[in-house]
């Protein structure tokens, strides 16, 4: 037994809500507690951690997040679920904290207060890889991240140079953070289930984050050789030094940015911030 075990299953919940997912949140529930709970044990979280979740939704990954004792952190944008999430709230005696805002717009920093933290969320698909920018990029850092998204978004985040999936987001990742694919989850879990099938992916940051300047320079670097990444190295960084800025990191100005290793776009980058 648990102190959630007198709630109403959540199928049963959102019925009565009269709730269904909203398309233009990028939701698509999780109710299957198996699999949810397969996730927070996957996400190997210390007793010490506090969990930070974004889009709970009606709260089954809340659920299992919660019964492993853990001290959680909802982020939560649509208010139809706040009376779901209010009785989740109540049965957790003080260890769920509702926040109902946009998480691009929320301050991890503030709201922790210095406490560690992990991030364990099947993430609204909508903004799914903003997010992971923020928490890459910015200035929180979480002991680990252990996040749900569109098994191609995964494959994006695992790359490697030469790889077809490989680009801007595989760079950002592999320069801040050590990821692996830990599991695939079919549509058929969700409701609604949606056209594609889904995978988790966990993110340990590297214990030494790059200097400002550096990601920042990174940050461009990427962008500007991706955007254009059928074109060679010369013509998509022109805007930013091109051919010179390729002599400088030691780089052929020929290759384009799929063939250009983490290395080799963290020399680029240095080039670019000396100069700047």
């Amino acid at each position: 037994m648990t102190a959630f075990d007198h709630l109403p299953p959540l199928r049963e919940s959102l019925a009565a809500h009269g709730l269904m997912a909203n398309k233009g949140f990028g939701q698509h529930f999780l109710l299957d507690l198996n699999i949810t709970r397969k996730i927070v044990k996957l996400a190997d979280l210390s007793p010490d951690l506090t969990v930070i979740e974004v889009g709970p939704g009606p709260g089954g990954l809340t659920r299992a997040l919660l019964e492993t004792g853990a001290r959680v952190i909802a982020v939560e944008k649509d208010e139809r679920f706040r009376p779901l999430l209010n009785d989740l709230a109540d049965a957790a005696n003080g260890r769920l904290t509702l926040i109902f805002d946009d998480a691009l717009k929320v301050d991890e920093k503030r709201l922790l207060n210095g406490v560690p933290a992990a991030v364990v969320s099947n993430l609204p698909y909508n903004v799914g890889t903003a997010l992971l920018i923020k928490w890459l990029t910015g200035p929180f850092r979480p002991e680990s991240l252990t996040l749900m998204f569109q098994r191609e978004v995964v494959d994006r985040i695992v790359a490697g140079a030469n790889d077809e999936a490989y680009g801007r987001l595989a760079v950002l990742a592999a320069a801040t953070a050590s990821a692996r694919r830990v599991m695939d989850v079919p549509a058929q879990a969700f409701t609604p289930p949606p056209n594609v099938t889904s995978a988790v992916v966990r993110l340990v940051p590297t214990d030494a984050p790059l200097p400002t300047d550096l990601l920042d320079a990174l940050q461009r670097v990427t962008a500007a050789a991706f955007g254009q990444r059928r074109k060679m190295l010369r013509s998509s960084l022109k805007a930013i030094g091109g051919e010179s800025l390729c002599q400088a990191a030691g780089l052929s100005a020929d290759r384009r940015a799929e063939t250009i290793d983490l290395s080799g776009f963290l020399r680029l980058a240095r080039a670019l911030s000396d100069k700047t």
